[in-house]
């Protein structure tokens, strides 16, 4: 009779490691998802790192800007200014000079609405300096600079009546267009959509080891209950069955007393 509660409290101590309480300890993320997950984490902040560098070099001034407009222009004018503008160029790590460039004057007819514009290269040549097409790296050799004012120069006296592509703001009042757009719309969609491609992908990374780890965790704890349940209807069953065995027993006792007792 002993041997049945010994069995019973043998099997509550084997099954007893199988507490839930216990799997959080037993289940640990192994090295290839901890390498996902810090790939994952990795991606997300160097897509933050592009949107401060893109935002701040190429969508901020973007912003800034004022909206343009294709339309079409003629050179009318071109002229080389009489007085050079001051500049400043380096010429080592504690070295600075002082130089001087020679400023392109363009003049130019908006097709549209035959309005007189200043032309200028792009959008920095407008804010750098409204009055010349263009500013050219500062160095100490005036000749190469005045050469190449001289090569832009004639290239709009041969285009001279001939129209080309420009840009204009219609919202400002200002008499600028520029010849070409430094930032257009595809730059700005490249600018917003490879980092949020980034950021998108190393979240999913995290996210799809996450739920991994979850969905084993939901695995090992259904694993443990069932095993428990099974481990308690053991020693009910055993115990059902020496009841059975011992009632078996006294019925089989009682009918051979029966029949040795003397009539």
């Amino acid at each position: 009779m002993t041997a049945f509660p010994a069995s019973g409290k043998k099997r509550e101590t084997d099954y007893s490691d199988g507490d839930p309480l216990d799997v959080h300890k037993r289940l640990s993320s192994s090295a290839g998802e901890d390498r996902a997950v810090l790939l994952g984490f990795a991606m997300m902040g160097f897509s933050v790192l592009m949107f401060f560098l893109l935002g701040t070099t190429i969508l901020k001034p973007f912003m800034l800007s004022a909206q343009r407009e294709e339309s079409t222009c003629t050179a009318i004018h071109t002229d080389i200014m009489d007085h050079w503008l001051d500049c400043t160029f380096t010429c080592g790590v504690h070295c600075r000079g002082q130089g001087k460039y020679p400023c392109l004057q363009v003049l130019v007819n908006l097709t549209h609405s035959g309005q007189k514009a200043v032309l200028h290269y792009n959008e920095e040549a407008v804010q750098i300096n409204p009055k010349c097409f263009y500013t050219p790296k500062c160095h100490q050799d005036r000749n190469d600079l005045l050469n190449s004012a001289l090569d832009i120069k004639e290239f709009f006296n041969h285009k001279n009546g001939t129209p080309f592509s420009c840009f204009y703001s219609p919202d400002s009042q200002s008499e600028d267009v520029i010849l070409i757009k430094k930032y257009d719309q595809m730059a700005i969609f490249h600018c917003l959509f490879w980092p949020s491609l980034t950021l998108l992908g190393g979240a999913l990374i995290v996210g799809m080891v996450r739920l991994t780890q979850h969905l084993s965790l939901l695995c090992e704890k259904y694993s443990t209950v069932v095993r428990d349940e099974v481990g308690g209807k053991l020693p009910y069953i055993e115990q059902r069955q020496f009841k059975l065995w011992s009632m078996r027993r006294s019925k089989g006792r009682s009918r051979e007393i029966l029949r040795l007792w003397p009539n």
